[in-house]
Parts: structure tokens; C-alpha cells; sequence
């Protein structure tokens, strides 16, 4: 079994590169701690929940770069990523992250806008007169 791992994550417009490194549990995003990178703790906790499904939260160090999107974007791309990275580690995992969705590619993306429209759906509003 290796002892560290290099994977990429998607989610929007996010892409999160994820390296698992043997160590005490710490999680780096962008040369920041976890806790101070996403303030809200249901992101957090999305980050964190892969290595918690499979019992290896104090077993890595994980050190992510994450740019483009949003942070809830952000925090799914670093959720896949790591999902994928303890796979490499060890393949007898899949089952466990399939089934709490940590592995699918969530590929819905914003439509764009189109012309003679107010958005990507919305119509500017019709006057009979």
C-alpha cells in the first residue's frame, strides 16, 4: 500500500488538487488551515467527510490547491478529490465512497445567458400595449 497520493477534484468551475501525505490528520487549503479557509462549518465538514467515512481523518495530512468557483463549489471539488486520492490508496474503499456520493462528478454547470433575455431562462416581460 502506497503512503501518499496525488488527485484532482471537479465540481462548477472549481478544480481542486489534492495530496494526501502520511501524517496527523491536518487539511491545508491554499497555504491556510481548513478552518479558517471555510468559515462555515457545514463545509467543513464536507471536506473532512471522506476521511471520516473510512477512518483515516488522523492517518493523512491533506494538502489541497483549489481555485475558480465559489467555496461551496470549492469544498465539493476538495471532497471528490480526496475521495479519489484515498482510492489510489486503497482500491477495497470504492464501495464505502460510492455510496455516500463521493465519487460522482456532479457536472451541472450555470447556462449562460442568452439574447433578447433577461438571463438564461428568464424572458424580459411582455405589455400587449
Amino acid at each position: 500500500m502506497l503512503n501518499n497520493s496525488l488527485s484532482t477534484g471537479r465540481r462548477k468551475t472549481a478544480i481542486a488538487r489534492v495530496y494526501l501525505i502520511e501524517g496527523k490528520g491536518k487539511i491545508i487549503i491554499n497555504e491556510r488551515p481548513a478552518s479558517e479557509y471555510f468559515p462555515r462549518l457545514v463545509l467543513q465538514k464536507s471536506v473532512k467527510q471522506p476521511l471520516e467515512l473510512v477512518n483515516m481523518i488522523d492517518r493523512f495530512d491533506v494538502h489541497i490547491a483549489v481555485h475558480g468557483g465559489g467555496l461551496s463549489g470549492q469544498a465539493d471539488a476538495i471532497k471528490m478529490g480526496i475521495a479519489r486520492a484515498l482510492l489510489k490508496l486503497d482500491n477495497e474503499l470504492r464501495t464505502k465512497l460510492k455510496r455516500a456520493g463521493c465519487l460522482t462528478r456532479d457536472s451541472r454547470q450555470k447556462e449562460r445567458k442568452k439574447y433578447g433575455q433577461k438571463a438564461a431562462r428568464a424572458r424580459f416581460q411582455f405589455s400587449k400595449r
